[in-house]
């Protein structure tokens, strides 16, 4: 009982047991019977865990696992045709025939295995039988007599590709047995697929074939890889007499090789392999060429999936490959590089000295999209806290060094258009990079250059040594290091001037918005400002593809931050309003998703909505982003909010602000402020009592600030507009409690000179914010009291409202009749034009007409399906009518006075009730 449990110990399956039978039969027939049993009980009892004893263990080729598998298939089919089961055999013979296609992957060779012949003969002999026998068709099933009618005409159709070895074999079957036979042992002898050995016995063989020591291949007590019979055959075919290897013999190779591109079980690392290897051994130029472009093609298929991202040691080597195309391109300038013709298939075989035009398949520009594409994707998925994430930073300088001589090469060729979607992808690393960023990657691709000069001095002696050396030698003609311009503002002039003059819609209008970024970036917000608006992106954003609409995105909340650091407060809002009003900034910005609860993802949009998602070292500081909007939002709506205290809800220039401030003043208990909405929301409730001091303060203790390179410039001048709200403020909620005011007294309160005081309280007097005149002896304000009694208040509602109706009415006709027919009277459009340019400060980019959409609404933005993106207010003072001629309004005020009434509302809307207040 006992030796029966062990027998049994090491097998789950009676198969096994079986197998080994039949191999002591065959093998062993003369050992004894202790002998056999002891083997049974080792061969029951074998593991891993047994290696120490000394045991050799082999691993199964691919190709015995393949044969093997052919061989259960048959003696399947064997046991259908005893019991005449016609379903299974069809099932396996499809089975074999796909079995078939995989041995002859592995073993690489034309001929047809002996045993797939044998069987085919064997089906034929048994259908023969079957149907001869009508008495045993009549009785069998209907599935089963389908099954024979089907297999009758797939035997017939597979039989006619082999119908010389079936009869040779028909003929001499022992004879054919015997010399496939003797054929496999000679491929055997050769070298087997994959055998793996335990290190000591590889370390003994090696010892006595070769001589060498085995310390070092079993240092580690590791596994080895024996050289595969793919390398093998490569070596002994390529291993001769350069003039015996021919461009033919290397031209069929390569032939083969790409043909088993994209097969199931091609090994993608072992095809990279082969095409470099046939790279060193082409025998012209234009075909080295040719492979290269395949090595390339390969090395994109090692990452097949589109979630994770190529290996960083192909991405190098796939880079390097594009720079030795590049070598022989310059060197030879007859070949020329096209995918739209297709080469004729002798092109390649045409040498050195040939002086005509030689055409190779190829596309330089996709292959560097590609490669560009496929660094973004790495850093997209490597962690950004980790030294990997910086470590793959370091190679961009590499990137740009490929860029710049793929783009000098174009524009030599004078394949302009191309050259400015290379010019591109340079602009897209550099334009969100400030210039400090900059020198330090100028002086990053300077020290590497040195460090990879000493490492290649070693490495490519390592590859040579592999395999023969290059039949075509190609010395290095494009440079390996980049050279930048001293400020990136030059590069950047260099390559979008090239990119204006000759790329399509879509390269115009990424440089542009790169552009703009970049200018906001270096706060020269009136450049950003006019190239936004010469270009007109605004109008037809929302048509364009997802990753510009991002793009879009991004320049504007650096266009908002660049007016925010130059002091335009109405400016920087108009720009950020809309990015907050929906809640998405996340989203809008490709920095994050956002999760709502009122609207559940599909996984394929989330997986779509992370393959766009910016690497960590792009991102705009989203707290810092939030801070700004909000501070901008409370310097014009704290003073807005004091003037409209009867009427605060239809003088709204942000809803996000006004909501915010709702809930801070709905909580019970006021504790300190720990985010930036609390800071923000602490700092309006002190600058509504005219505390400027304190306001300050709270603003000031944000630690985004140090964020920013002139931080003490822009708290300065931030303290300089609180003051400023603040006297508004204070003069819009005390005004009615004044007869008069000193101006000594207001620039003692708000530590502001006299000259500011008086110039701040002037320009409310002249917009009619403030119902007050200069007493200039005695330097004073003197207040008005204007009051309106009820009848003249909706007197003045019904004249607005009557003003919205015609004005909406005038639009529908001279939309239906076309062109610029009823012309408005002079006051109300000038009227129009001011309420646009003053305030408008949340609106939007969009068609600049005589009205304006409603403000602080929350928009549609960025590229949710069907909206508007994020845009700029018409707060920078521009106004166009319906034929599209531009106009200013006068430079920039960001002031809410009598210009609010004016008519504003949805272009969309063509009549409006009498019974609707007018929104502001």
């Amino acid at each position: 009982m006992a030796s029966r449990f062990w027998t049994q110990g090491g097998s789950d399956t009676e198969e096994e047991e079986s197998d080994f039978e039949d191999e002591i039969e065959n093998g062993e027939a003369g050992e004894t019977t202790a002998t056999v049993a002891g083997n049974r009980y080792l061969q029951g009892n074998a593991s891993d865990s047994d290696d120490f004893d000394g045991q050799k263990r082999v691993v199964r080729s691919a190709k015995d696992k393949r044969f093997e598998e052919m061989t259960v298939t048959v003696d399947q089919m064997k046991n259908a045709m005893k019991i005449n089961d016609w379903v299974s055999l069809q099932e396996s013979f499809d089975k074999i025939n796909k079995q078939l296609e995989k041995v002859m992957r592995v073993t690489e060779s034309d001929r047809v295995p002996n045993l797939y012949i044998k069987c085919l003969v064997m089906l034929e002999d048994f259908l023969a039988e079957a149907l001869a026998n009508k008495e045993a068709k009549k009785k069998m099933s209907s599935s089963n007599h389908k099954a024979l009618n089907s297999m009758k005409q797939k035997l017939k159709k597979n039989n006619k590709q082999y119908e010389e070895l079936i009869i040779k074999y028909r003929e001499k079957p022992e004879s054919e047995e015997e010399k496939f036979e003797d054929e496999d042992e000679d491929e055997e002898s050769v070298g087997s697929g994959s055998e793996f050995e335990d290190p000591s016995q590889l370390g003994e063989s090696t010892d006595k074939e070769d001589g060498e020591e085995p310390e070092d291949d079993v240092a580690d007590g590791a596994w080895e890889k024996k050289l595969s019979k793919k390398d093998k055959l490569m070596d002994r075919e390529f291993k001769k007499d350069p003039s015996e290897i021919t461009w033919d013999t290397v031209n069929k190779k390569f032939k083969e090789v790409v043909a088993a591109r994209g097969r199931k079980g091609t090994g993608r690392f072992e095809q990279v392999e082969q095409l470099t290897f046939l790279t060193k051994v082409a025998k012209t130029p234009a075909q080295k060429l040719e492979i290269l472009f395949s090595v390339i093609s390969a090395q994109f298929d090692v990452n097949p999936g589109l979630s994770g991202h190529m290996p960083i040691n192909v991405w190098k080597k796939c880079v390097q490959n594009m720079l030795v195309i590049l070598d022989i391109l310059v060197q030879y300038p007859n070949i020329v590089v096209d995918d739209m013709v297709e080469p004729d298939e002798n092109e390649t075989q045409k040498g050195a000295d040939y002086n005509g035009t030689i055409r190779v398949w190829g596309n330089l520009v996709a292959f560097l999209e590609r490669i560009d594409n496929e660094f973004f994707k790495s850093l997209q998925c490597i962690d950004p806290h980790t030294r990997e994430y910086v470590e793959r930073l370091r190679d961009e300088p590499m990137f740009l060094v490929l860029a710049q001589n793929v783009q000098e090469y174009l524009e030599r060729f004078g394949d302009l258009k191309s050259a400015a979607k290379v010019a591109l992808r340079h602009v897209e690393l550099i334009y969100y990079k400030p210039q400090e960023v900059y020198d330090a990657m100028r002086k990053l691709s300077e020290l590497s250059d040195a460090a990879d000069g000493e490492k290649d001095g070693d490495e490519p002696k390592l590859e040579e040594s592999r395999g023969p050396s290059a039949f075509v030698v190609t010395p290095e003609l494009v440079s390996r290091k980049p050279t930048f311009p001293e400020k990136s503002r030059a590069l950047m002039d260099i390559l979008v001037s090239l990119i204006y003059k000759n790329g399509d819609e879509r390269t115009k209008a990424r440089a542009m918005l790169c552009d703009i970024y970049h200018h906001a970036l270096f706060d020269e917000f009136s450049i950003a400002r006019d190239l936004l608006l010469m270009s007109h992106l605004q109008d037809n954003i929302q048509h364009m593809d997802v990753s510009t609409q991002i793009l879009f995105n991004r320049a504007m909340a650096q266009v908002g931050l660049c007016a925010f650091r130059v002091g335009l407060i109405a400016e920087g809002h108009g720009c950020l309003s809309e990015l907050y009003s929906g809640g998405r900034v996340k989203e809008l910005l490709a920095q994050g998703v956002s999760q709502s609860r009122y609207h559940e993802k599909t996984p394929e949009q989330e997986r779509l909505e992370r393959r766009r998602q910016m690497p960590y070292h792009m991102h705009i500081n989203l707290e810092l982003l939030e801070a700004v909007h909000l501070i901008c939002a409370m310097l014009l709506e704290v003073p807005n909010m004091a003037a409209n205290t009867l009427d605060s809800k239809r003088k709204m220039i942000s809803k996000t602000f006004r909501r915010l401030l709702e809930i801070s003043e709905r909580q019970t208990f006021m504790g300190p402020p720990e985010n930036v909405r609390d800071h923000v929301m602490a700092a309006t409730r002190a600058l509504c009592k005219g505390d400027f001091q304190k306001a300050f303060d709270v603003i000031n203790s944000l630690d985004v600030w140090k964020l920013l390179r002139n931080r003490e410039n822009v708290l300065e001048m931030l303290k300089a507009k609180i003051k400023e709200e603040a006297l508004r403020t204070y003069l819009f909620t005390y005004c009615s409690s004044y007869d008069s005011l000193s101006l000594e007294r207001l620039t003692k309160m708000f530590d502001l000179s006299d000259a500011q005081t008086h110039s701040i309280v002037s320009k409310m007097m002249i917009i009619e914010e403030l119902h007050a005149s200069w007493d200039q002896p005695t330097q004073c304000i003197v207040f008005h009291d204007v009051e309106h009694s009820r009848l003249q208040a909706l007197a003045f509602q019904l004249t607005e409202k009557l003003s919205v109706l015609a004005e909406s009415n005038e639009r529908a006709v001279e939309a239906r009749v076309g062109g610029g027919g009823l012309d408005l009277p002079l006051r109300r459009r000038d009227n129009q034009e001011y309420a646009a340019g003053t305030a408008a400060v949340g609106g939007r980019w969009q068609d600049f007409s005589f009205t304006q959409g409603r403000q602080g609404s929350s928009g549609r933005s960025g590229y949710s399906a069907g909206g508007r993106p994020l845009a700029l207010g018409q707060a920078a003072g521009y106004s166009r009518d319906r034929s599209g001629q531009s106009r200013g309004t006068g430079g920039y005020s960001g002031r809410t006075g009598s210009g609010m009434r004016g008519s504003q509302m949805d272009a969309s809307a063509r009549m409006v009730s009498l019974n609707r207040g007018v929104r502001g």
